[in-house]
């Protein structure tokens, strides 16, 4: 007995004999295939497969049927719209376009509220931003007078401890000077009245030798005295 097979489009099925292709409900036009065939064939194609296929009724025609429905349906059509009465479906499309008219107005509204509320965020933001830059600069402000402060006064510091260290010096410098004056003017005083034998010549070159030094020390005194004034003048005036 032949064995069939059957291809659906994409895949092959079977082996199948007639009695099980009789179940399968093929038609004339479903690919089928046994041994001896060379390729596929449709089943309309094999004498022995036409007692097996299956007839498929016409369809009923119902348009018999039709004029009585459709005029009815024109009837109807004429009361109602949309399954609905005239009236109540003009009224029905009222509502409709009165709520998308206020669905359109709420829209726009919020989106006018929601454009100001943003910019009015954006607004504080900056008058923020322009508040912290503000802070920023007058707290630089202050920490440059404090820290010119601190030099002003770091500088006042070390002139002050400059000159004190400096006066001290120079008391230091003046008691020494003064005793070399002293010691200086009674060389002057010896040499004047020390009676040895010397030419005048040597006596007034001993004289102006002493002199001299005594008008040096004088004049370093005398240099130094004013100095220390105008030292204790500035320090004066820092206290």
């Amino acid at each position: 007995m032949k064995k069939y097979y059957l291809h659906n489009g994409t895949e092959s099925s079977g082996p199948f004999d007639i009695d099980e292709l009789k179940s399968k409900k093929i038609t004339q036009t479903t690919p089928v295939w046994f041994e001896g065939l060379e390729k596929w064939k449709t089943a309309g194609e094999i004498e022995a497969l036409k007692t097996i296929f299956v007839a498929i009724p016409p369809p009923i025609d119902m348009s018999r049927e039709t004029p009585p429905l459709q005029k009815v349906a024109n009837n109807s059509s004429k009361k109602e719209i949309l399954g609905l009465s005239k009236s109540t479906f003009w009224i029905a499309f009222g509502v409709v376009i009165v709520l998308i008219g206020i669905t359109i107005l709420n829209t726009i509204e919020d989106k006018r509220t929601r454009e100001l509320e943003l910019k009015n965020h954006k607004t504080e933001a900056e008058n923020y931003q322009l508040e912290l830059q503000q802070k920023e600069a007058e707290d630089q402000k202050i920490q440059a007078a404090m820290q010119e402060k601190v030099a002003a006064e770091k500088v006042i510091a070390d002139k002050k401890q400059s000159d004190s260290s400096r006066l001290l010096e120079i008391e230091k410098t003046l008691a020494n000077s003064q005793i070399n004056l002293d010691a200086a003017e009674k060389m002057l005083t010896n040499a004047a009245d020390f009676k040895l034998l010397r030419t005048a010549t040597e006596k007034k070159e001993q004289l102006d030798l002493l002199k001299n030094t005594t008008d040096s020390i004088k004049n370093e005194i005398e240099q130094l005295k004013k100095e220390s004034n105008q030292l204790k003048l500035e320090l004066e005036k820092i206290q």
